[in-house]
């Protein structure tokens, strides 16, 4: 190892950025050499560009610029792109995070390279392999050499997948520690009065390729999200990705439903925060809605984070029960979760990343996971 090592954090999406801020600014902390790499996955500046600012994060080192296309498409561009930046800066480590085409593309390249991996949010399982992230998550926990496995039924699943114990470590979910530092931003009251929203509010995110790329599947769930817009104003910030086809199946603007651009970050979570119920299929927000306090209905057969159903605000729907479930959840009124937060949601996931990362660099023994307990520095 370099007496002065290089640390690269791979970033495609949305949840990317706000995972790996806290584990930036811990390593920025300890004096640990490190930049960004941003692929472009989430091309429009409302999905990327504006995290940056909202989460204090460096400019990045390269922008591969990838933008959309097929999972073959994409993954190939940021293959060959990845593969040129790994060795330009040659990295003593490159850190990746949770489950997007990105992660993949990176971990690929550097197990290919020979270059030593770090995986943030390991261990996670919807046991779907029709879902493409469940695959991206299985083929990178599979090669990195570090697991940084955020609740501890992560530990089980690599457990049961035979990863050798020395390489994982519970570190607690540095996308808490993001909204630790955002809540005293988060006000519901400017974005709401900017959109033109009611007192009582819902909020809709929908974007999962179960959902919306078959036209059957979207024009179920839309029916869903208008049945519940009859008891509710729904405000959809919506990803480019199904955008057309939503649309097509139903989801525009009008009577009870909002359909705007994507939000940033405290914009988005400050809606969150004023929100009677949250529907969503994504994974991030589950989580954002557990520590919040607001009730969330998942649109999808399985979730990778069940500890947000069993510690928090979260249920599974399908869209024939969407509207039954968002009536009860709006007739019981705020949600508070069932006794405390889970396991290391404490806002101090990214020093904790930090110091098995610095300690990993240093060649020092890590303890295992199975203690929950990550070195000091």
């Amino acid at each position: 190892m370099r007496e002065n090592p290089l640390v690269l954090h791979v970033l495609g999406a949305r949840p990317n950025f706000v995972k790996a801020a806290p584990v930036v600014r811990g390593l920025g902390a300890l004096g640990v050499r490190q930049g960004i790499v941003h692929t472009g996955q989430h091309y429009d500046a409302l999905m990327s560009d504006v995290f940056f600012a909202d989460l204090g994060l460096p400019e990045p080192i390269a922008n591969l610029g990838v933008g959309s296309g097929s999972h073959a498409r994409q993954t190939a561009a940021l293959l060959v792109g990845l593969e040129e930046v790994v060795l330009a800066h040659r990295p003593d480590l490159v850190v990746v995070y949770g489950d997007v085409n990105s992660t993949l593309a990176a971990i690929l390249v550097c197990a290919k390279l020979g270059v030593p991996t770090a995986h943030v949010e390991a261990g996670l399982r919807s046991f779907d392999r029709e879902m493409p992230e469940e695959v991206n998550r299985v083929v990178t926990d599979a090669l990195a050499d570090l697991l940084l496995v955020t609740s501890p039924d992560g530990l089980s699943h690599l457990a049961n997948e035979g990863v050798p114990p020395g390489k994982v470590h519970l570190v607690g979910n540095p996308m808490i520690d993001s909204l630790f530092s955002a809540l005293p931003k988060l006000d519901p009251e400017p974005v709401r009065a900017r959109l033109g929203l009611p007192e009582r509010y819902a909020v809709a995110t929908l974007h999962r390729p179960g959902n919306v790329d078959d036209p059957a599947s979207a024009r179920e769930l839309v029916e869903g999200v208008l049945a519940v817009a009859e008891q509710v104003p729904i405000v959809v910030p919506l990803h480019p990705r199904g955008r057309g086809r939503l649309a097509e199946a139903g989801l525009v603007t009008g009577g009870n439903l909002s359909i705007i651009d994507p939000l940033g970050y405290v914009e988005f979570l400050s809606l969150v925060r004023g929100a009677a119920l949250v529907v969503t299929d994504s994974g991030g927000v589950q989580e954002e809605t557990t520590m919040l306090g607001v009730p969330c209905l998942t649109v999808r057969p399985n979730t990778e984070r069940p500890i947000t159903i069993t510690h928090g605000t979260n249920r599974l729907v399908t869209p024939a029960t969407l509207p039954a479930a968002a009536s009860k959840a709006l007739a019981d009124g705020a949600a508070t979760p069932s006794g405390e937060l889970p396991p290391l949601w404490d806002g101090a996931a990214g020093p904790r990343i930090a110091r098995v990362i610095e300690a990993w660099l240093r060649g020092d023994n890590l303890s295992p996971a199975s203690h929950g307990t990550p070195p000091t520095a």
